[in-house]
């Protein structure tokens, strides 16, 4: 790789981490406001120490002649999102006195919203630390995007390739014009953010919690201000939640279209009709389920049930209780949940239902191809041909998704974990949900009891889960350093 491409890369890193140390001046007004300056030091510090690492990658200046290529860009995104966790994680360290090694986890976690923690103590941490989880998850949330949206097509890895050109003048220009879909995008993010913290008020949340759980809910990101979730919010609170998930999950060019005039982009897309349909017939045969085999009012059950469900589905993480107590059969219904994923574009991470729905699409044409041999079969989704480069890149993907969860699963094993908590925290970990199962990491505990080997195995598979795999893997190829 070339000095001018590196030194390009870096001035970029340094921007990145600028932003990030301004930002760290947000939770120093909240312990402000809430007359705490015993943590104050400890963001000053590290937003200084931010800053200075920034301006010395920015100092040297842009490189007058130099561009990024496309393969250029999985080194720009991989290590932004390493660096920016590197310097996030210095707060934790100074409040909290944690090791690196959990705060780094901690910072991951919320950058790639994942919602994994092993913080505990949350009703009474400080102010500032629980702001600055929610940022962190906020700021992951939109920075996703923006990568979905620009980068990953570009990268011929990501599922926005078949949303590039949706029925809409602006959907057809996304790539040449990812600037102003840029400032469309975060208007969005803010609008919304905005929203649901308002709602959040209203449904009885102080405004400190309203606007912190308005951050991980839009960012389906799932970090709370209580050790119990949304169990400690009244019933008002978590059907907010789930409304924020859902618009969370679903893609944001759709909303630009929406608002440049096509107002029926969401209601015609196939994969958001695919993803509601699924959501609304999971969530009311469970809570059928569910209030058959307990004493839940059907009411009661169906508010538990969406609200778990939709957190799970949509990458969220929140928690209602403690589903794994439900029985064998909503224990296993939770672990396939656990890989379905939101729709292409979004916060969410998982597989996608996207590519639930092409593989069906392949799976029906091939069916048919038995029965009419000679017939030619068009394949087709969401108005665009399923061509043999569309087909490929989503069967490598979701081949490489299944066996990192399979490797980073036997790896817990072997640092000591059972084999539930080591295949369900794999899961979480690369679909970027956040609780596993079992009485260790389920939705009642946390990740804080494991081994620094197993953190950091999670970590990796945060990193792999949330970019996509094969941005990060091709990495470690050879033909990728050669010039």
């Amino acid at each position: 790789m070339a000095l001018s491409t590196l030194r390009i890369i870096g001035f970029i890193l340094g921007i990145f981490l600028i932003t990030l140390a301004v930002s760290m001046v947000f939770p120093m007004l909240t312990l402000l406001s809430f007359e705490r300056t015993d943590d104050l030091s400890s963001f000053l510090w590290s937003s200084l120490i931010t800053m200075t690492a920034g301006l010395a990658l920015v100092i040297p200046g842009r490189p007058a002649n130099a561009h990024l290529r496309p393969r250029d860009m999985y080194m720009l995104t991989t290590t932004s999102w390493l660096a920016v966790c590197i310097f996030a994680a210095l707060p934790m360290v100074l409040i909290h006195h944690i090791s690196y090694t959990d705060a780094f986890f901690e910072t991951m976690s919320g950058i790639t919203t994942t919602g994994s923690t092993v913080l505990v103590g949350l009703d009474s941490a400080s102010p500032g630390l629980l702001i600055w989880r929610s940022m962190l998850q906020w700021l992951g949330g939109i920075g996703f995007i923006g990568m979905a949206v620009a980068i990953l097509p570009l990268l011929r890895v990501g599922g926005m390739r078949l949303f590039q050109t949706e029925s809409s003048d602006w959907g057809e220009k996304v790539m040449p014009r990812s600037h102003m879909a840029a400032k469309y995008i975060v208007a969005i993010f803010v609008g919304l953010t905005l929203l649901g913290a308002l709602a959040f008020w209203l449904a009885g949340m102080s405004w400190f919690e309203a606007i912190n759980h308005a951050m991980t809910a839009i960012a389906t990101g799932g970090y709370s201000t209580s050790d119990n979730s949304m169990g400690n919010f009244g019933p008002a609170s978590h059907w907010v939640a789930v409304v924020l998930m859902l618009l969370g999950s679903l893609p944001f060019t759709l909303y630009v279209a929406s608002i440049r005039g096509n107002r029926k982009a969401l209601i015609k897309d196939e994969q958001v009709r695919g993803f509601l349909s699924m959501l609304t017939v999971t969530c009311l045969l469970f809570s059928l389920w569910l209030w058959l085999h307990s004493e839940y009012a059907f009411l009661d059950a169906l508010r538990i049930v969406t609200l778990n469900v939709v957190s799970v589905v949509t990458t969220t993480g929140y928690a209602l209780g403690d589903y794994s107590l439900w029985g064998g059969f909503a224990v296993l219904l939770f672990f396939y949940l656990t890989f379905v994923g939101g729709c292409s574009g979004s916060t969410s991470g998982g597989l996608k239902i996207f590519r639930f729905q092409v593989a069906y699409t392949l799976l029906s044409s091939s069916l048919k191809q038995l029965v009419h041999p000679r017939a030619v079969i068009k394949q087709q989704y969401n108005g665009h041909n399923l061509d043999e480069d569309i087909v490929r890149s989503i069967l490598t993907f979701s081949f490489f998704f299944t066996i990192t969860i399979g490797a980073i699963a036997l790896g817990l094993t072997l640092v000591g974990l059972d084999w539930v908590t080591a295949l369900t925290g794999a899961a979480t970990a690369v679909c970027n949900v956040g609780p596993g199962l079992g009485p260790i990491i389920g939705p009642a505990g946390n990740f804080s009891s494991l081994p620094d080997s197993a953190k950091w195995l999670l970590t990796i598979g945060m990193l792999l889960g949330r970019l996509e795999i094969l941005t990060v893997l091709v990495l470690v190829t050879p033909s990728f350093w050669k010039h």
